[in-house]
């Protein structure tokens, strides 16, 4: 299928380098990651994950974990799993 369409978006220029940052890493071109949505979109008739806004708690964690505050810390993955356990 040729690939002719355009699209031109406006985007916060943070918000753009970090996502050209994972996806070099993952060696996708921005053009590969839109087409890749956009399929999705397409094959599942909506958008392909949930979007819901986050409650009160979930929130307050999300702050304090970016501030490196009330992080639970294990040794060894085999030490967390075991706190998980039990």
């Amino acid at each position: 299928m040729a690939k002719t369409a355009i699209i031109q978006a406006r985007i916060d220029p943070e918000v753009k380098n970090n996502a050209q940052n994972v996806l070099s890493k993952l060696n996708i071109s921005m053009s590969e990651a839109i087409s890749i949505f956009l399929t999705q979109v397409s094959l599942n008739r909506g958008i392909p994950f949930e979007i819901k806004i986050p409650n009160d708690r979930t929130i307050d964690t999300l702050v304090k974990s970016d501030k490196g505050e009330e992080l639970h810390k294990a040794s060894s993955v085999n030490e967390l799993f075991q706190e998980l356990d039990s």
